[in-house]
């Protein structure tokens, strides 16, 4: 798994400057490595606080009145 984890995490690095949905496919590739890596599951949990943090911005300032 960890050679799969790293070659999705590098791909979706790759789609940064690429095309492709490299938003989706990075925290795919973290989220494979943070079974078997610490480093990988603290900077997954980052990234979901992050989006967390994102969609209440949203939310709390785009509502529909």
């Amino acid at each position: 798994m960890v050679v799969i984890g790293f070659t999705v995490l590098l791909i979706g690095i790759a789609m940064i400057v690429l095309p492709g949905p490299a938003i989706l496919v990075i925290p795919l590739g973290l989220a494979i490595l943070a079974g078997e890596f610490l480093w990988a599951k603290k900077l997954l949990d980052r990234v979901k606080s992050g989006v967390q943090d994102a969609k209440d911005y949203v939310n709390s300032n785009f509502k529909k009145k």
